[in-house]
């Protein structure tokens, strides 16, 4: 059951990786270096590059 629970929340961080980035970042690791990071790279990077930040994060 809580293999489930944790492919479900992975699949749901995936999803919210590539649809807002530092959305995602932000549920896996908190307010911490990794979300401002990915914040600022999102922003600067043009999305894509927050995209690729944030599936390195969460997966």
């Amino acid at each position: 059951m809580s293999t489930q629970v944790a492919s479900h929340n992975t699949l749901l961080k995936v999803i919210l990786a590539i649809l807002l980035p530092p959305l995602a970042v932000f549920m896996h690791s908190g307010l911490s270096t990794q979300f401002w990071l990915n914040l600022v790279l999102t922003i600067v990077g043009l999305w894509i590059v927050g995209i690729i930040h944030a599936l390195i994060v969460v997966l």
